[in-house]
C-alpha cells in the first residue's frame, strides 16, 4: 500500500529547502506527501506570519504540481499542535495504511522532548532526513528506543502500518527561514531562497517586512 508521508512546520516562510527535501523524501519513499503547517507550535517561538498567511504562500509554492499537497488540519485546531493527536487523526482515517512522519536529524534527536513521543512509534513509522555532513548526537534513551526499529530499506515501511525508522538521504540546502526573514526584514529580496510562487503576490511576504 502506498504510503502517506507527513512533513509538519511552521513553515514562516516555507522555502526552497522545504520543498526540496519534501520531494526527495516522496520519491525515496514512493508516498504522497502532506505538508502540514502548525498553527501553534509547542516547542518553537511563536510564528511571524498568521495561520492564514502561512497557508496562503504554502498553497502559492505548490501551485502547479500534485506531488506535495497540504494537510490544514492543525490550523484549523485550537490550542498547541501536538503531532500525536495529529496522527492519531490520521490513523482513524487512514486505518491499517502505512504512515510516515518526515524528520530532520536534529528534531529527531529531540524526540525524547515530545508529548507522548513513544506512542508515536505505535502510530507510525519516521523518516529521518539525513542531509551529507551533519553530525547530530542521540541521546541514550533515544538510542535504546530506535535500535530494534531501524530499516535500511525505505521499501519496508510500505508493509507494515508504523514501527520502522529508516534514514532518508536528502539533498543538502543550507536555507533557514530564519534568514529568510532577517533578509526580508532588512528590505532584501531573497529570490532564489524561495519558490516562485511566493513573489506573485506580495502580500504573502509583507508579514516579514518591516
Amino acid at each position: 500500500m502506498k504510503p502517506l508521508a507527513i512533513f509538519g512546520g511552521t513553515f514562516d516562510p516555507v522555502h526552497i529547502g522545504h520543498l526540496t527535501v519534501a520531494w526527495e523524501a516522496s520519491e525515496l519513499l514512493d508516498a504522497e506527501v502532506r505538508l502540514m503547517p502548525s498553527r501553534t507550535p509547542p516547542h518553537r517561538a511563536t510564528p511571524c506570519a498568521s495561520a492564514e498567511q502561512r497557508l496562503a504562500g504554502l498553497r502559492a509554492a505548490l501551485a502547479g504540481q500534485s506531488r506535495l499537497t497540504i494537510d490544514d488540519r492543525e490550523m484549523r485546531r485550537e490550542g498547541p499542535s501536538y503531532t500525536v493527536d495529529t496522527l492519531r487523526e490520521l490513523r482513524a482515517e487512514q486505518g491499517d495504511r502505512p504512515l510516515v512522519l518526515l524528520l530532520g536529524e536534529d528534531a529527531f534527536a529531540g524526540l525524547p522532548a515530545w508529548h507522548e513521543w513513544r506512542e508515536l512509534f505505535r502510530l507510525t513509522h519516521i523518516g529521518v532526513l539525513s542531509r551529507p555532513g551533519l553530525s547530530v548526537v542521540r541521546s541514550e534513551i533515544l538510542w535504546r528506543e530506535i535500535t530494534e526499529r531501524r530499516v535500511a530499506n525505505p521499501v519496508v515501511l510500505s508493509h507494515c502500518p508504523a514501527g520502522a525508522i529508516v534514514e532518508l538521504r536528502v539533498t543538502a540546502l543550507e536555507v533557514s527561514a530564519t534568514r529568510i526573514r532577517e533578509l526580508l526584514a532588512s528590505g532584501r529580496d531573497p529570490r532564489y531562497l524561495l519558490p516562485a510562487g511566493l513573489f506573485a503576490d506580495p502580500a504573502l511576504l509583507q508579514p516579514y517586512r518591516r
